[in-house]
């Protein structure tokens, strides 16, 4: 018998759990024995001195797109991970027992069921659904330009030099909390997030002037215990 073809499928997850499922499908592949049904190694990778090396899911196909971004909280700089797709893991797997789809792996079917956070396949009713026919479901997987796009998109955004997280939008006002206009309130005209400053107005003696600060010199006046 011809080992089943592998292809791209895209479950659904409760947001916020997308890196959750991600990992239980690589430890319940590797603990029922589904290895062969994906692109994980059956062992964790050992580095040159014997030790566990630190996995990159998305390397065995296993993938939650993320970026990079720069969020300022507090006035301090810190670097986050950003789901780009929420709620959703993009998975290489033989999910069918022929290239037909006519015949589902019922045993790999409900591993992926069963997985913490995972909610179903894109475009497929789970199980149980009211709606429910005779008929089984059967997952359609994606095709490979797709899947190809979105590997493309997983890949820029790795790559790309982390992103500042904007919170800011032209118009509102906002308070100066670093610098010679501190304590200084001011609206915002223009936001420049490849560079990370801000164009603010300021009224100084009664005529305003443009001044030109980076994000973490500025707060929102709703996040300001006095307020306005």
């Amino acid at each position: 018998m011809d080992t089943p073809r592998k292809e791209w499928y895209v479950l659904t997850t409760l947001t916020g759990q997308e890196q959750k499922a991600q990992r239980h499908i690589v430890a319940q592949a590797r603990g029922e024995g589904f290895c062969d049904c994906f692109d994980i190694p059956a062992d964790i990778p050992l580095d040159d001195a014997g030790s566990r090396k630190k996995e990159n899911y998305n390397d065995y196909n296993v993938v939650v797109p993320t970026e990079r971004v720069v969020e300022i909280k507090d006035g301090k700089k810190r670097q986050i991970t950003r789901r780009v797709c929420p709620g959703y893991v993009i998975v290489r797997m033989a999910l069918y027992l022929d290239d037909a789809h006519r015949h589902i792996n019922q045993e790999l079917w409900q591993l992926i069921q069963g997985i913490p956070g995972v909610t179903g396949f894109a475009g497929c009713k789970r199980p149980g659904d009211k709606a429910k026919t005779a008929e089984p479901p059967r997952p359609r997987p994606i095709s490979d330009e797709e899947a190809a796009n979105l590997l493309r998109r997983v890949a820029v955004a790795a790559d790309r030099k982390p992103r500042l997280k904007v919170n800011f939008q032209v118009g509102e006002t906002v308070r100066v909390t670093e610098g010679p206009f501190m304590n200084f309130n001011g609206t915002i005209e223009e936001i420049d997030p490849d560079s990370g400053r801000l164009q603010i107005a300021v009224s100084i003696f009664g005529r305003s002037a443009p001044v030109t600060l980076e994000y973490w010199q500025v707060e929102r006046l709703v996040d300001h215990p006095e307020g306005a």
